[in-house]
């Protein structure tokens, strides 16, 4: 009996900032989100399989919508678990809620780099699909659009 390695799922994939397409290399040069100068710095391609990670000129400007989007979600989980664990009133001199905001504001300036770097790994999980037979199929050039190399960067 043949023994199949097991893939990785979508969503570890994209939590981990993994190439949606062999879901092993690692999207970013440095691993962690927080290392000076290198936020968002990608690899030019997958280091694993050659998947490139600009797709197209201006391909990540869809992010800042996927960005918002899970900066939205955060706030509603930050506000229903402080709602839930501290709970809120609507008496005079009760700071709950302005207490709330500030932490949410904290929490959200602190985490920005690691919520840019999801909504990059999202967003192009959304255009380029898991391949398991990634090691026999070749990139082929007609998939990736509009890649002209002397305006990469241009942005």
């Amino acid at each position: 009996m043949a023994k199949h390695k097991k893939h990785p799922g979508y969503l570890s994939t994209v939590l981990s900032n993994r190439c949606p397409r062999c879901r092993e290399g690692n999207m970013f040069e440095a691993a962690n989100p927080y290392t000076y100068g290198k936020v968002l710095k990608m690899n030019e391609t997958c280091p694993v399989c050659g998947q490139p990670t600009e797709i197209e000129v201006g391909f990540y400007y869809g992010t800042a919508y996927v960005s918002y989007a899970l900066t939205v979600a955060f706030s509603v989980a930050t506000f229903i678990a402080w709602w839930v664990l501290i709970g809120f009133s609507l008496a005079d001199g009760d700071l709950r809620v302005l207490y709330w905001g500030i932490t949410n504001a904290v929490l959200m300036i602190v985490l920005q780099p690691v919520f840019m770097r999801l909504s990059r790994s999202i967003w192009i999980s959304w255009f380029v699909k898991y391949e398991p037979d990634w090691k026999e199929k070749e990139i082929k050039a007609e998939t990736l659009e509009r890649v002209v190399p002397a305006h990469m960067g241009n942005w």
